[in-house]
């Protein structure tokens, strides 16, 4: 490694620089992160140059379109020596290698963000950051905070710093990010503050080990003691063991292990690395290789620890505890019998303070004494709390016991009603599709919406007998199945290939345009400078693609853009698409997310990633329709993103559902019983001989 301590991997002074840094995570982070230590000198993002991250009460955070432009425009005292990674995984590969070729000679460390980054790519930059001598913490890292110093790189910390990360003697190491905030909380109440806390990630290639960041702590002053938590998965533990044995480390360390409670399920945790791979690399496995380096049973609350060389001997090693809100009464073990001086007087003992409390039908059967009454909830998670309520994308509905509830339907015994609104008078003055959106989304759509959603219903109805759908419906009927199952054989033949690419196409527009103010997506003078947009998509594609190509690993389409029949002209339109693009000209307007997807397929044409214009499939239609027309109660969170989303899957689904029924009632009275089949002497067999005697076949 190149840092010879911890201190060495983020410091005062450093001059930190952020990847994608208009991303929604990465934009947030940054500007908590600025306003906390004022370390980053900026960022780059794709489509972005020029342009500026505002920062309340301070300096704005200048954006460059890329690393090469943010070197060339910052003198060589302002050049960045650590940067944060928050590129899609497909791009991060790609973005390392730039770094390295615009600053290498500069930059000591990176802090990987992205998740979800494939091995073969993490070892690739595993290998070039050795040989540009730079560290690499990550993948899937948090990013670290150094608490002396007063700065941090990444999440970690939450966004109220300063009241969890008092400077003192702990360096915490994780392979949770969250966990090093509830560590450095518990520790509290130790009266121990944090040194550092460090994110390492949990994928299955770690490029900054707990082995690696516990020899930077061998030699860091300020840290006394060391707490580790630690997951399922990987060799990582044992390395590290090994080398605390073989070099009498120092510095007592208390480990928590978790996952034990899954090892007899088919559970595992969620990040990529947690995955057992022999008896040493699972819960259990790494408990007993502590437990036997440390020489002494688990922390155990109910005992009395009396001072005895042995003990002492061991506790100067450290210590596991079994349960997480052990920590402190551990740590004060430690402290008391092998004589670390507390950071500052210890806090009040923790004690159950649920935040959120909902006992449904048991709270009518616990005894009083077990009924906990709601606390309050402390800094900094309050802020997160109410944040999370109010910032969501989309309403945040509070969640209860809908057994015999419904906002959509009631009945009083005597009129049933949709939303308030009786079935009998939608019978008699709406229509179908109104009534439908009605039961949807609580609210009747505008008759142009209602026109449109119509065409979007009739458009799926059918695509041809050969369509996986209809096939599911043929099948049902040639096998002598009733109605209804023929049309769930339909649904069952729906999926996110067929029919729920809307789905993605919702969360695909809502990535673009979250951020963008738009008043009404229907007026054609809507003032969003839409090619500007589109350019920054059409390039942050290309990048993506062409680092994924360059790495060999695959990466995400654009849904909705495409068609595999529709593709062979210069320009290609899906016909249903067109008649929908052809009524809003005749109303002189616009679907300001089905013009963006049509800029973006002729963009794609110009820049060289596509031979010709591609089309912009029914899902794409139907996703930009029904995105428009919830735009408004999404935009005032009176519907939740994901509703919308399961709503332009669902306008697919009803309408190929209602066309399955024609081709099964057809196939019932024309076709034969069995006629789906198929023979046996037209079967392919695939790896290996048939035992298959095609002549006796079916006798």
């Amino acid at each position: 490694m190149r840092a010879k301590k911890l201190s060495d991997l983020l410091k005062a002074g450093d001059r930190v620089a952020v990847s994608n840094i208009t991303g929604r995570e990465a934009s947030e982070v940054t500007v908590r992160s600025q306003k906390y230590c004022g370390n980053i000198i900026g960022g780059w993002a794709l489509g972005k140059g020029g342009q500026f991250l505002e920062v309340p009460g301070q300096e704005p955070i200048h954006i460059y379109s890329d690393v090469a432009e943010l070197v060339k425009n910052l003198p060589k005292k302002r050049q960045p020596n650590k940067v944060i990674i928050y590129s899609p995984p497909a791009a991060v590969y790609g973005e390392v290698k730039e770094i390295i070729e615009h600053c290498g000679k500069t930059v000591e460390t990176l802090f990987v963000i992205t998740e979800h980054v494939s091995i073969e790519v993490t070892a690739k930059i595993a290998q070039i950051c050795s040989q540009a001598n730079i560290d690499v913490i990550g993948c899937n890292s948090l990013g670290m905070i150094n608490t002396h110093d007063a700065v941090r790189a990444g999440a970690v910390g939450g966004r109220e710093l300063s009241e969890t990360f008092i400077p003192g003697s702990a360096a915490i190491i994780s392979n949770s990010g969250n966990m090093v905030n509830t560590m450095a909380s518990y520790l509290l109440s130790a009266g121990l503050g944090t040194s550092y806390g460090i994110s390492t990630g949990k994928d299955t290639l770690i490029l900054t080990s707990v082995r690696d960041l516990l020899e930077l702590a061998r030699k860091d002053e300020p840290t006394k003691i060391i707490v580790l938590y630690v997951e399922p998965g990987g060799f990582y533990e044992k390395d590290t063991v090994d080398m605390l044995s073989e070099t009498a480390f120092p510095k007592p360390v208390i480990v928590y292990i978790t996952g034990q409670i899954l090892e007899d399920t088919e559970l595992s945790l969620g990040h990529a690395g947690a995955v057992v791979d022999g008896e040493i690399t699972s819960a259990s496995g790494k408990m007993k290789l502590f437990d036997d380096y440390f020489g002494v049973k688990p922390f155990d609350f109910s005992r009395k620890y009396r001072k005895a060389p042995g003990l002492v001997a061991s506790l100067k090693k450290g210590i596991r505890i079994q349960t997480l809100h052990h920590l402190p009464a551990a740590a004060s073990l430690i402290c008391d019998m092998i004589g670390i001086e507390r950071d500052f007087r210890p806090s009040k003992p923790l004690r159950l303070n649920p935040w959120f409390l909902d006992y449904k039908e048991l709270g009518k059967h616990l005894p009083s004494k077990l009924l906990l009454h709601k606390g309050i909830v402390p800094k900094p998670y309050a802020s997160q709390v109410n944040l999370f309520a109010k910032e969501m994308v989309g309403a945040n509905p509070p969640k209860r016991n809908m057994r015999n509830a419904s906002h959509a339907s009631s009945n009083d015994g005597v009129t049933t009603r949709i939303y308030g609104n009786s079935i009998e008078e939608e019978m008699k003055n709406g229509s179908f599709v109104e009534s439908l959106f009605l039961s949807w989304t609580g609210e009747k759509p505008k008759q142009i919406e209602v026109d449109l959603l119509e065409k979007c219903l009739v458009a799926s109805l059918t695509n041809g007998a050969g369509t996986i759908s209809a096939q599911g419906a043929k099948l049902s009927a040639s096998a002598g199945n009733a109605p209804n199952t023929a049309m769930i054989a339909t649904l069952a033949c729906i999926g996110d290939i067929h029919g729920g690419n809307g789905r993605k196409a919702v969360e695909y527009l809502m990535r673009i345009f979250s951020n963008v103010n738009i008043d009404d997506p229907w007026n054609p003078k809507h003032g969003i400078d839409l090619q500007k947009i589109v350019n920054a998509e059409a390039d942050r594609f290309k990048k993506i693609r062409n680092a994924a190509k360059e790495a060999g690993t695959e990466y995400e389409r654009i849904p909705c853009l495409g068609h595999p029949v529709f593709r062979d002209k210069p320009v290609n339109y899906d016909p249903r698409e067109k008649v929908i693009t052809d009524y809003l000209e005749q109303k002189h307007m616009v679907n300001l997310f089905l013009q963006f997807y049509h800029m973006l397929a002729f963009r794609l044409k110009e820049i060289g990633i596509a031979k010709n214009v591609w089309a912009v499939n029914l899902d794409g239609a139907i996703a930009s329709v029904v995105l428009s027309v919830c735009w408004k109660a999404l935009k005032e969170k009176r519907l939740t993103f994901k509703r919308v989303a399961d709503i332009a899957f669902m306008v697919f689904a009803l309408g190929r559902v209602a066309g399955a029924g024609g081709e099964f009632l057809d196939h019932q009275d024309f076709g034969m019983p069995m006629d789906m089949r198929i023979p046996v002497n037209e079967i392919t067999i695939l790896g290996g001989q048939s035992h298959i005697n095609t002549d006796n076949a079916g006798k």
